[in-house]
């Protein structure tokens, strides 16, 4: 059961390498809204029932200087205002009131995008492999070393990174959309589906000339300098 783990968390880690391959480079002027790395502090949220392990958890990243915060409950950590920064959720699987896996799958309802690390006794390794299929990008069998914890929040936490720069460029892209009109979201939709601006203007009636004018002006706005640019912004749009 533990291999199996380990081959799941060992798929997690393969998708987000091809994940951050592929994703999208905008334009200069995205660069200038500063969606590179970023270079804020991060902080972990401990989530155990158990004094000495959060004790124990909080003393270990500060030593490697990660701030952390501790919470006895899911409870106590919704009631606490958060900082928007980088982080992660260290959660123990079995917890007092809302469980650990109760919790996880409340996230996305909740907002909450904080990648999660689920920390678990032996005996609760099934319950794990259900916070594992759920999207927990870890999980750490009590007792863990301390190296394994550090790593799996280093992990956890530059996942979070590559999040809030891929939201922002979510962000930037809608922005630039919502300046489309009508007719060049149509033609953007066209061209980024494959078709000529010949197709394109037999399918909307028009000249070809005027599906280059409208093409040309809406890669402009979008900030898109090639076809391909614009390809990937579309798929970020879902178009």
């Amino acid at each position: 059961m533990i291999e199996a783990l380990r081959r799941i968390s060992s798929r997690r880690r393969h998708d987000r390498a091809a994940a951050e391959h592929t994703s999208v480079y905008l334009s200069t002027s995205l660069e200038m809204r500063d969606v590179g790395r970023m270079e804020d502090d991060a902080i972990v949220h401990v989530i155990d029932d158990d004094p000495s392990m959060r004790r124990s958890v909080e003393s270990l990243l500060r030593s490697v200087d990660i701030v952390a915060r501790t919470y006895e409950s899911a409870r106590a950590f919704l009631a606490s205002e958060q900082p928007d920064l980088p982080g992660c959720l260290l959660l123990d699987v079995r917890l007092p009131g809302l469980s650990g896996l109760d919790f996880q799958s409340q996230l996305e309802r909740l907002g909450i995008g904080l990648p999660v690390i689920m920390m678990t006794a032996h005996g609760d390794i099934p319950m794990t492999v259900q916070a594992m299929k759920a999207g927990a990008t870890d999980f750490l069998p009590k007792p863990f070393r301390d190296q394994d914890l550090i790593d799996a929040v280093a992990v956890a936490i530059e996942r979070d990174r590559v999040r809030r720069i891929d939201d922002q460029e979510l962000a930037l892209v809608r922005e630039r959309y919502a300046l489309l009109s009508d007719r060049e979201k149509q033609v953007m939709a066209f061209v980024t589906n494959g078709r000529l601006n010949k197709q394109v203007a037999f399918d909307l009636g028009l000249s070809e000339i005027t599906i280059k004018i409208h093409r040309a002006s809406g890669m402009r706005k979008m900030g898109a300098r090639t076809l391909p640019d614009l390809v990937k912004m579309a798929q970020l749009l879902k178009l």
